[in-house]
């Protein structure tokens, strides 16, 4: 393995290993099914056995990494349908929370939203990969917020942590891109402007069922998978 020690900086050095290797699992520099080794891994970030340890256990409790008996563990390999049950039930999380925001946000909250969307042709369209993914993530933050259900965002979050490497696809993939802008500035006008619940709850899901779409084939085509399951997949996902 190349290294890619981290350096030391004032958060726990764990999180910052979780941190490199999370990114290295989404970016495909580790791809689905390669085995980690223990020793590898802590010459390739220059760390001790039981930082190692720690961050494979975070990794396999956010589904990037799974351990089988005997194999030790591996980056995670994910089958078409796992995939399509993770955008199914992300469909309708996402629903609800935009239902949500437009039934109970405050103006307040509204406005943060509104403003958002002011600057997302800079940030999001025009943007690169980063700033995309900081984009995104604060359009789930101030929606989650506006909802306000705990319960919800704590679910998401756990959701969002497991398609990081879907979410990735999206935002390297420029006719993506445009068509999430879309689909995003529609979410927020029908939650935050327009105050209709279902609407938003339409919009948000149509957005989702497109990104299921593609995670599924981003993923099958990088890392094969038979046919049927794929197309059953897509048929999930509709």
């Amino acid at each position: 393995m190349p290294t890619t020690a981290v350096k030391r900086q004032a958060a726990p050095l764990r999180e910052q290993v979780v941190q490199a290797m999370r990114s290295e699992i989404i970016d495909g520099t580790l791809v689905p099914g390669e085995r980690l080794l223990e020793k590898a891994l802590c010459e390739r970030y220059g760390v001790s056995r039981t930082v190692i340890r720690e961050v494979l256990r975070q990794l396999e409790s956010e589904s990037l990494v799974s351990v089988r008996p005997g194999h030790g563990p591996a980056v995670a390999r994910l089958s078409p349908g796992e995939i399509a049950g993770l955008y199914e039930v992300r469909r309708e999380l996402e629903g609800l929370a935009a239902e949500l925001f437009a039934r109970r946000a405050d103006g307040a909250q509204a406005a943060a939203l509104l403003a958002l969307a002011d600057r997302l042709e800079t940030d999001y369209l025009e943007g690169d990969t980063e700033s995309r993914g900081e984009s995104k993530n604060e359009f789930y933050r101030l929606l989650l917020d506006g909802a306000g259900n705990p319960a919800l965002a704590t679910v998401l979050d756990g959701i969002h942590a497991r398609i990081g490497i879907f979410r990735h696809f999206s935002f390297i993939d420029q006719e993506r891109v445009k068509l999430s802008y879309v689909e995003i500035l529609s979410i927020i006008e029908a939650a935050a402007r327009d105050r209709d619940p279902a609407a938003a709850r339409a919009s948000s899901e149509h957005h989702i069922e497109l990104a299921g779409k593609l995670a599924v084939l981003e993923y099958t085509k990088r890392y094969s998978s038979d046919p049927g399951e794929t197309i059953a997949a897509l048929r999930r996902i509709n």
